[in-house]
């Protein structure tokens, strides 16, 4: 008997969920049967859902940068500079670096995702779109220099991913809070945070 249409939908999207924390916490080397495991679905399914590991990765990719995008758009009573603040004050925090599953998949994945031209485009088509959405927030909306609010948002994203990534390469060093704090007490994000 063949799935539904909203059965085969439903396990796409638990293959994609636990994808998603699994490869941020353990990197591309976790395998697909230990994804469909963890997704409690036989290896045998995955193929029915996905061309490659690729295309899963690139999806994954896709689909948590536009969550985090999305984050930053001003929502549920918060202001864009609200919307930024708390996105700032979570992404530079000790639980996000302890936290890769949840976290951000630039951090986690950046490096080795690139590899592969599938998840590179994944990577920075949402990439651009959190590069989008700092400076749209940075500049709030008013008619500023749009190429001043892009050039910002673009230097706070690699800032703030390398941050998390040296704090994670650190473990328990004091380094490790540091590294967080240090970017916090910048000029650009010390703005931001207490404003």
């Amino acid at each position: 008997m063949r799935k539904s249409r909203e059965a085969a939908a439903e396990s796409r999207r638990n293959i994609v969920e636990t994808a998603a924390k699994l490869l941020r916490e353990r990197g591309l080397g976790v395998g697909l049967a230990d994804i469909m495991a963890a997704a409690g679905l036989t290896h045998g399914g995955f193929y029915r859902h996905f061309a490659s590991k690729e295309a899963l990765v690139a999806e994954v990719l896709q689909q948590a940068l536009d969550e985090k995008a999305e984050s930053l758009v001003a929502r549920d009573g918060l202001s864009a500079q609200e919307a930024l603040k708390a996105y700032v004050a979570l992404y530079l925090s000790s639980a996000h670096v302890d936290n890769p599953g949840k976290g951000c998949p630039i951090a986690a994945l950046g490096a080795v995702a690139a590899r592969s031209e599938e998840t590179a485009r994944a990577l920075a088509a949402g990439a651009e779109k959190l590069a989008a959405n700092f400076a749209a927030d940075l500049s709030g909306g008013s008619a500023g220099d749009p190429v001043e609010a892009r050039r910002r948002a673009v230097a706070m994203l690699a800032s703030m991913v390398g941050a998390v990534v040296v704090a994670r390469a650190v473990g328990d060093s004091p380094l490790r809070a540091e590294v967080l704090d240090a970017l916090r007490a910048e000029p650009a994000f010390r703005n931001i945070l207490e404003n």
